[in-house]
């Protein structure tokens, strides 16, 4: 069986580690953390999030929770904004060699 791949927006996060209306409903998608995939740009976020409403301890503490996860880094970000704007994605970062519709530049030495 393939194992179904979860990303919970900010806004499900904070939910949680408040307490909400609506934190069974992500606490139970957070169960299996192999199926979680957290965008590096939720992580930070909550923890601004958090650090305003309640202070660094707490802030660090949500993260450190939220890293259990699979993070996914900002690189994928850039392509999600590229490919939903259907556009062409270059660049210099080498993580993105060989990905389709990218065009990857190589340094001048």
């Amino acid at each position: 069986m393939t194992l179904k791949r979860v990303v919970v927006d900010s806004s499900g996060w904070i939910e949680l580690f408040t307490g909400g209306g609506q934190a069974e409903h992500f606490l139970a998608l957070m169960a299996d953390e192999r199926s979680l995939v957290v965008p590096a740009i939720t992580i930070f976020e909550v923890f601004q999030w958090v650090l305003r409403e309640h202070g660094e301890a707490q802030a660090i503490q949500a993260v450190a929770v939220m890293q259990g996860a699979q993070v996914v880094d900002p690189d994928s970000i850039i392509l999600a904004t590229a490919r939903d704007q259907q556009a062409r994605l270059h660049t210099m970062d080498s993580d993105f060699r060989g990905i389709a519709d990218v065009v990857w530049v190589d340094s001048i030495p």
